[in-house]
């Protein structure tokens, strides 16, 4: 039997996990666990390549912990770790960073979008796709499971990999993009041509993963529809909100187009958003409950991150250790020891 093939994926700890993260990715890294060997990683790195709150920070890194758990992540399946805590990952980068020509991050899309909004770019920022190509390269990852806005960064981790590899002999395995060709796509309540994000702060933009059951429902009444009153899955755009809506309550449900169109055939949008919204409440009401159990015993929380950063050191440390070899570092368990 052939070894299961490597999985990694990150996320970054920047607070309110809502359904469309759960829906998107978190969901599908619960169910791969049993297919694969899953490595996944907080990337708090990541999270400070903009300007942050050093408090909320660490308060946000052990809620998602947390959350993976309680949504299903099994420290007993997979790895889970904080990337912080692996210093591999820092030093990977920048060996990664003397090999990488500076044309390649700067025609990086979402580097460019990022950089838009801001009056000063950090570094950091600019580097941020050289970390990402650190953290999945020194796994000998397989497979990454990315959305589709995230396929220009797995080809530069793919670039840096064989540029290594030709400059310094064949070190890295080239790691493929696993985008899911179903599951959904969750757009903002309050604006439903965009995708649900973490970064925008509008209070009836999201749902949180961590959202008590009054303001769910006040958030799905309050979300944008039509004039019509036909509850159909449409590309149409002015059905735009009216197919978010669809969309969440079959990712819930797991039911059927033709069933949920039959289901809401001759109500109003009213019923379909109550029915939304109680569904919604339903299925994360278990999530809630897990992630309180598991907050309210801290010690739990640490011994995993702990256990998990300690075994990424162990799979990561071979493959450093070969790239220092490869680019002429001198190792230190090559010094003689003189008595």
């Amino acid at each position: 039997m052939s070894e299961r093939k490597i999985v990694f994926s990150g996320i970054q700890p920047s607070g309110n996990l809502h359904i469309g993260n759960y829906l998107g990715a978190i969901k599908r890294w619960v169910e791969m666990q049993d297919q694969y060997d899953c490595i996944y990683c907080i990337v708090d790195m990541h999270a400070i390549t903009v300007p942050h709150d050093p408090k909320v920070l660490h308060e946000t890194t052990l809620e998602l912990a947390a959350l993976l758990i309680a949504c299903g992540i099994d420290p007993e399946r997979c790895v889970l770790f904080v990337q912080s805590h692996v210093s591999a990952h820092a030093e990977m980068t920048w060996i990664f960073n003397c090999i990488t020509p500076l044309g390649w991050l700067e025609r990086m899309t979402q580097y460019k979008e990022k950089a838009a909004r801001q009056e000063s770019v950090s570094t950091g920022l600019l580097d941020y796709p050289v970390l990402q190509a650190s953290d999945i390269l020194l796994y000998q990852t397989d497979l990454v499971p990315v959305g589709e806005d995230q396929r220009q960064h797995i080809e530069l981790t793919r670039d840096i990999a064989g540029r290594f590899n030709h400059l310094f002999g064949e070190t890295f395995k080239l790691p493929e993009a696993l985008i899911s060709e179903v599951g959904a796509r969750v757009m903002g309540l309050d604006d439903p041509t965009k995708k649900m994000s973490k970064s925008i702060t509008s209070r009836y933009h999201a749902i949180r993963l961590l959202d008590d059951p009054d303001t769910i429902r006040t958030a799905i009444r309050r979300a944008v529809t039509d004039s019509g009153r036909e509850i159909i899955f449409s590309d149409a755009p002015e059905k735009a909100g009216v197919n978010n809506l669809l969309t969440i309550y079959q990712a819930f449900t797991g039911k059927s187009r033709e069933e949920i169109e039959a289901h809401f055939a001759g109500k109003g949008y009213g019923d379909l958003k109550r029915e939304v919204a109680e569904v919604v409440i339903e299925a994360l009401r278990p999530i809630q409950e897990r992630y309180r159990a598991i907050r309210a015993e801290r010690g739990y929380i640490d011994e995993i991150l702990r256990r998990g950063a300690e075994e990424a050191r162990r799979r990561s440390e071979p493959t450093l250790t070969q790239a220092k070899h490869r680019v002429g570092f001198v190792l230190p368990e090559e010094l003689q020891h003189h008595v």
